[in-house]
């Protein structure tokens, strides 16, 4: 499974990426607009800490102007992948940039229908949202597993990129299910390093080096 971080935070980022665990990064207009810093600007520089995918949003939601958006965004680094609204317009623009070799990331993806289109509109990504279905009554896991049959029934290359992940459990039932991608806010990726049984076991490592009165150093 590939971990995504869903960011515009340049720091986090950096700190995730020194772990070698990061593949690539995934952004949208609200993060951007929360880093305070110039939409352009904040993609090119996440693109030169990362190897992997980044994700710009295109904020069009025509299909004209989506294409000179990307066009704009395909400029700034090798690495940008397109980020397009699971619409009608949106999957015009993804067959488009997709014919031409270009990664693109279909997100706000609700129902196994969509993401099937997706597929054959030619998407690198299709983002489901996890946890804004579970928000709504429905079952944001169910929607990975139905989409994983799906993509398999037809060897799809499209890969699902789990998003809206909430917690390490979320991170965790996708692994099983098989989510080929998923992309979390920096915290609930690092909450996955911690353990009770682990804090306490370096505890006792360190209590019990302290009594030899020894440094490696």
């Amino acid at each position: 499974m590939k971990f995504f971080v869903d960011t515009a935070d340049i720091a986090e980022i950096r700190d995730l990426a020194s772990t070698g665990l990061l593949d690539g990064v995934t952004t949208n207009p609200t993060l951007i607009a929360k880093s305070g810093r110039k939409f352009l600007e904040v993609i090119e520089e996440i693109c030169g800490v990362v190897d992997g995918p980044v994700s710009a949003e295109v904020v069009a939601l025509d299909h004209e102007t989506m294409m000179k958006e990307a066009a704009v965004l395909r400029k700034l680094a090798s690495n940008v992948a397109i980020k397009v609204p699971l619409t009608i317009d949106g999957l015009k623009t993804c067959k488009a940039l997709s014919s031409e070799g270009v990664k693109v990331n279909v997100t706000l993806c609700f129902s196994a229908n969509q993401a099937l289109l997706a597929a054959k509109a030619g998407a690198a990504f299709i983002s489901p949202f996890v946890g804004r279905l579970d928000d709504n009554g429905a079952d944001g896991l169910q929607l990975i597993e139905d989409i994983r049959l799906i993509y398999d029934n037809y060897n799809f290359d499209t890969e699902i990129l789990a998003a809206s992940l909430r917690n390490s459990s979320h991170i965790f039932e996708c692994a099983k299910i098989g989510a080929d991608v998923i992309t979390a806010p920096p915290a609930v990726i690092k909450s996955l390093f911690n353990h009770v049984l682990t804090d306490k076991g370096l505890a006792a490592f360190e209590a019990d080096w302290a009594k030899t009165g020894q440094s490696i150093l």
